[in-house]
């Protein structure tokens, strides 16, 4: 036990001193990495990638890490569907613990927002804690490639301190705990997920575009993962940090990982909560420690949410939990 501890410390140092590794590490096989599948899916890449079909008459698919993970790094190759239209599909790659903690759940994630042809692919993070959905903490992004033509890396670095998410190994958003933060900062083990599903109602200009099924089967890819987290045992409260930590010894983040950093964020970065003064006022802690704004002019003077827009996102997520518990229950 002394020893699972000491080894613990050790890791949570080392993750404080950099920012993770997300190239350096070995992908895991889909039956062994995920447990419980819903919807419809196809195994492909010999065991080491899968294809989640969206139908009508499925409205999701997807599958689960079989462990709880208490931090970690977590990535895959994803592309999106080919079609031209693909409004109200979600595709997502995120973390949760809904399933155990129904109402007051952590979560972070990556969400990909449907796509029509005249518009630009939109990409959505976003994370809570404790159940804090009525203060999400959303940024959107432009991308400076077709997410549907060739698969790209995906990956969320999560610790006791903060969270890091990235494209392609290119950090895209820091989340740096803060005090005032208290519980809205995601602190209990999770499990790891991806979905493909119908958000017809929320997501795609707010719910202006809807799916098409005449379209249909709308398949998104997901391969190469990377699973490599402190294991979390729910029964017996007990952690442990499993392989060889080698994501943790990458090094800490260059002048020129935050040069690139940053210049991610003033080319692409289209809303962020911090910046909504009409949604959060006063903003939210961790906004007032970064200055209070992006510092990008384009999302500084962006519209504000709506609170009856921020009610249907609200609304709709918990829809879809509810969809991913009861799916579960039946498996």
């Amino acid at each position: 036990m002394l020893h699972i501890c000491l080894k613990f410390i050790l890791l949570s140092i080392l993750i404080n001193l950099t920012y993770g590794c997300p190239g350096s590490l070995t992908f895991v096989p889909i039956d062994q990495a995920f447990g419980e599948k819903f919807g419809e899916q196809v195994v492909t890449n010999n065991g080491y990638g899968a294809n989640l079909l969206l139908k009508s008459n499925t409205g999701s698919s997807g599958f689960k890490s079989q462990l709880y993970y208490d931090s970690g790094l977590f990535s895959a190759y994803i592309k999106l569907p080919p079609q031209n239209y693909t409004a109200g599909v979600v595709v997502t790659f995120y973390t949760s613990n809904n399933e155990k903690y129904p109402n007051n759940h952590d979560e972070i994630d990556f969400e990909f927002l449907g796509h029509n042809d005249t518009e630009q692919w939109l990409l959505q993070t976003n994370f809570y804690g404790n159940g804090s959905m009525a203060r999400g903490r959303e940024e959107r992004y432009s991308l400076w490639f077709d997410p549907s033509k060739e698969a790209h890396k995906y990956s969320i670095f999560w610790d006791a301190d903060q969270i890091l998410y990235y494209i392609d190994d290119l950090i895209i958003r820091k989340v740096q705990k803060v005090d005032g933060m208290a519980r809205d900062f995601p602190s209990k083990p999770m499990k790891l997920y991806a979905t493909n599903w119908d958000g017809s109602g929320w997501a795609t200009d707010g719910g202006k575009y809807k799916a098409n099924w005449t379209f249909e089967p709308f398949v998104a890819e997901y391969t190469n993962f990377t699973v490599a987290g402190c294991r979390f045992h729910p029964d017996k409260k007990l952690t442990f940090c499993g392989g060889d930590g080698s994501y943790t010894v990458c090094g800490p983040t260059t002048p020129v990982d935050l040069m690139k950093y940053k210049e991610f964020r003033n080319q692409h970065l289209i809303y962020s909560y911090c910046d909504d003064k009409g949604r959060y006022n006063p903003l939210l802690p961790e906004c007032l420690v970064q200055s209070g704004s992006t510092g990008n002019e384009k999302v500084r003077n962006q519209e504000s949410w709506s609170k009856e827009y921020v009610d249907k996102l609200r609304f709709y997520h918990n829809q879809f939990n509810q969809i991913v518990r009861r799916q579960s229950i039946g498996n």
